[in-house]
């Protein structure tokens, strides 16, 4: 057993709650027993499993555990002491996981049956991807293509609110052109969200293959980004607030998709063009 927070391997763990060291590695950590349950159905490439006896109480997590040593993965004990320098948790677990990241490349994706894409360009908050990464999912889109400066999805705060989906959705990085030259070539509509805009976000006919588009928290798209797109749609709101936050906005519209895809599982019609043009600048905000 490890038992001083100072040991390289545990220096190690803790390096990995900086986006540095993540990605100079490639490897992230995952505490807690469901996002290592998650990662262990969904046969990520865990490298290491680090648990602290004093503090795995769990049946199921111990449980856990011991079929993984017995299948040969390389399982680390430590102390309760050790387990709480790596952890950001309050009342940790005493269970997580070193796992490598898994990036897919923009040019080897093929627009299928999944409900749609999601494009983020520049999120910032890792709350926000980790949630727009469950809500992707639970409705069933393919992942995330995370455009220009984004916060990392292997952030702990990400992984955590995920509640898994960070194994389930496949993630890839590009800058805007990359994802507009691929949408074009595989005749993907795009749908951007912007407050100013024309379309109410349940007016518009959202046609299969799709990539959802949506803004950073403080800027939302420019005009050049909703130029870019075949429909620019808004969310109505009543109350003093002028904007959602991301995540809410994000999931909003994708439930407003996964409606229309159960209605008319075989129909893809084309966007209803509604109105003028959104005024430039416009967004979503956090």
């Amino acid at each position: 057993m490890i038992s001083s927070r100072h040991n390289p391997a545990i220096k190690r763990m803790r390096a990995l709650l900086h986006r540095r060291e993540r990605d100079r590695t490639g490897l992230f950590l995952a505490e807690g027993i469901r996002i290592v349950t998650e990662a262990i159905h969904a046969n990520a490439p865990v490298q290491e499993i680090v648990f602290a006896p004093d503090l795995l109480t769990s049946q199921f997590g111990q449980a856990l555990v011991q079929r993984q040593a017995a299948a040969g993965a390389h399982c680390t004990a430590v102390s309760a002491d050790a387990f709480n320098s790596i952890s950001l948790k309050e009342r940790p677990q005493g269970l997580a996981a070193v796992v490598r990241q898994r990036w897919a490349r923009l040019a080897d994706l093929q627009p299928g049956r999944e409900l749609c894409w999601i494009a983020l360009n520049e999120a910032q908050d890792p709350g926000n991807l980790g949630a727009i990464l469950r809500t992707g999912d639970a409705t069933g889109a393919g992942g995330v293509i995370l455009l220009g400066q984004t916060t990392d999805p292997y952030d702990p705060a990400a992984v955590r609110a995920s509640m898994g989906a960070i194994f389930s959705q496949r993630l890839i990085r590009a800058t805007f052109a990359e994802f507009i030259g691929w949408a074009r070539e595989h005749r993907c509509l795009v749908v951007g969200a912007a407050g100013a805009a024309a379309i109410d976000y349940r007016a518009c006919a959202y046609a299969a293959p799709l990539a959802l588009l949506m803004g950073s928290e403080q800027h939302g798209l420019t005009a050049e980004q909703q130029a870019a797109c075949q429909a620019v749609v808004h969310i109505p709101m009543v109350g003093a607030s002028d904007s959602l936050n991301l995540a809410v906005a994000t999931s909003v519209i994708l439930y407003e998709l996964f409606h229309q895809r159960r209605a008319r599982p075989a129909e893809h019609a084309a966007p209803q063009q509604v109105g003028a043009r959104p005024e430039p600048g416009a967004g979503l905000h956090a």
